[in-house]
């Protein structure tokens, strides 16, 4: 939210749980690791950049050990 990576709410869902899963086996990916995490997912209102600045900065503040996704109950 404060990189602005969410804007119409499409892609959301799949870009956070492509984030969340290369931040789980990857702390420190480089960018071309972060663009091929999510390159299954379509965005259609951004050029990608504000999305991976902001897996980059969850990387920086803790990886995948911070955010947590708990299942529906």
């Amino acid at each position: 939210v404060e990189e602005t990576a969410i804007q119409c709410g499409y892609c959301t869902t799949g870009m956070i749980m492509s984030a969340k899963a290369l931040l789980m086996h990857n702390s420190n990916p480089s960018e071309a690791e972060i663009r091929t995490a999510l390159s299954g997912n379509i965005c259609r209102c951004s050029g990608y950049t504000q999305i991976i600045r902001a897996v980059r900065r969850a990387a920086e503040e803790g990886g995948g050990r911070r955010f947590h996704i708990r299942a529906a109950s």
